[in-house]
């Protein structure tokens, strides 16, 4: 109800709490509940891509050393397309394996 009278109201007539709000809504940043949907890292829904080794190491949070290191040891080639040099990893694959693969194995333990 609230939501009709809001993209009914004119422009002018609006409150900037208004306006944000509808903006919300409309890019889905705000859920049906009304609460915000920070906790998801991609907002869309749809499937989020990086190519190359830079953009994988900002999606995973770590330096690109560690992302050419995950890379290359296998675990995540599930979730990689490799085609000459161009590299394009499916983020949401590749976070999904390694949290199955961290709890499989866990960490490793100093003596």
């Amino acid at each position: 109800m609230k939501d009709t009278l809001l993209k009914e109201k004119p422009l002018f007539q609006s409150t900037l709490g208004d306006l944000v709000e509808v903006l919300k809504e409309e890019l889905g940043f705000a859920s049906e509940s009304g609460n915000d949907e920070k906790d998801n890292i991609f907002p869309s829904g749809g499937k989020h891509y990086v190519r190359g080794m830079k953009e994988l190491a900002k999606a995973l949070h770590c330096s690109i050393s560690t992302a050419q290191r995950i890379k290359s040891s296998g675990v995540i080639d599930a979730a990689i397309s490799q085609n000459g040099k161009v590299v394009v990893i499916d983020v949401e694959r590749a976070l999904d394996i390694l949290r199955v693969s961290n709890k499989k194995w866990g960490r490793k333990n100093s003596k």
